[in-house]
């Protein structure tokens, strides 16, 4: 696991403080990963058959909303979007321009080696995991950075300005980076899982040229929108920005209730598997920006940003383009992908925050 790689990795030209802080960072990661292995064990002490055909109980339920319905999840996601708008400043991303190994890392980490992860785990996983949980991962994984983690990272006393740049930054390429990792990983999983099991697929025909719409309609115009705003009224906007901040995680949690208004039973009886595939996943997009940031010896702060925003995906986006019946038809049997997205958005928060709370006690030097 990437654990092994930021432990062997920790030789530092800085300050003993700053090596003991890393030490004690890659030491609570290593106690998690120790604590993981021992769940996962717990959880293969079933078959890997009962697993992998308890997850497949979730696939017959159907994906399919009203158009006022859709509406309203529409509006949640601008929303949120919007909000993540009103942090960024145009005058920001001069300091990142000048200094761009951060920045450049950042994306590295979030477009290109959580996809690769992804993939990586889902190979590992496939005779636990049916093909919807692991397209699921991989949605999940081609999202771009979530609207919390700009909070989460002032909260871990990381590099804001760095955060910041990242989400905005992921946010506007995902009009490019979602649809083709999606199709590029999903395509790759498909051919190798089309080898082993040719009947356990279904057929998935993404149109990515809508799915290029959606993504520019609910994420590039809702935030030039507040980047303007927030531009044209900073008074206005420093008194919004908390509370949007808090109804975002709100309206998040909502989009979940609406999801599974119909399903709830089933998501009482499967969240068990659902958890523990959403923790890996989620502790291996957290230990992959870490690593990164510590092979490239980052300061302190960049690796605790590097650590949240590969960590935290725009799951709600997932859970948009899911709910989009010109992308995944209302007849596919798509429950598992929507079971890993809705999961990742609540799991992800309570990573994401413990996270922040223990670097929150540890001076970044």
């Amino acid at each position: 696991m990437f654990i092994r790689v930021l432990i062997t990795n920790r030789r530092t030209t800085y300050s003993p403080i700053h090596r003991i802080n890393c030490q004690k960072t890659a030491t609570y990661f290593k106690t998690i990963d120790q604590n993981i292995k021992k769940i996962i064990l717990l959880c293969l002490i079933h078959s890997n058959e009962s697993m992998y055909e308890a997850l497949q109980q979730l696939d017959p339920i159907k994906i399919n909303f009203s158009a006022s319905g859709m509406h309203a999840i529409n509006i949640i996601l601008s929303f949120i979007m919007f909000g993540v708008a009103l942090g960024i400043k145009p005058a920001e991303f001069k300091t990142l321009i000048k200094q761009p190994k951060s920045l450049i890392l950042g994306l590295i980490s979030q477009v290109i080696a959580l996809p690769l992860v992804t993939f990586i785990v889902i190979i590992a996983l496939n005779n636990y995991i049916t093909p919807t949980v692991a397209m699921g991962m991989i949605l999940v994984a081609s999202c771009p950075g979530g609207n919390i983690s700009n909070f989460m990272s002032s909260l871990s006393k990381a590099n804001t300005e760095l955060s910041v740049g990242l989400t905005a930054t992921t946010t506007l390429l995902a009009t490019i980076t979602t649809p083709f990792n999606f199709a590029f990983w999903g395509g790759l999983y498909v051919n190798f899982i089309s080898k082993h099991a040719k009947h356990m697929l279904q057929p998935l025909e993404i149109d990515n040229g809508q799915m290029f719409e959606t993504v520019f309609i609910l994420l590039g115009i809702p935030l030039v929108i507040g980047i303007f705003f927030s531009h044209y009224f900073p008074k206005i906007t420093e008194k919004l920005k908390k509370p949007i901040q808090i109804l975002s995680i709100v309206f998040f949690i909502a989009m979940v209730v609406m999801a599974f208004a119909n399903n709830f039973d089933l998501f009482l009886k499967y969240i068990f598997y659902i958890f523990i595939i959403v923790l890996v996943h989620n502790f291996l997009a957290l230990a992959t920006g870490f690593s990164i940031a510590s092979i490239f010896k980052l300061p302190n702060a960049d690796r605790r940003t590097l650590t949240i925003e590969t960590g935290i995906q725009n799951s709600g986006l997932g859970l948009v383009l899911l709910f989009n019946p010109k992308i995944f038809p209302p007849e596919l049997a798509l429950g598992g992908m929507l079971f890993i997205t809705a999961w990742w958005g609540i799991w992800h928060i309570i990573s994401g925050l413990s996270l922040s709370l223990y670097w929150n006690k540890i001076e970044p030097k």
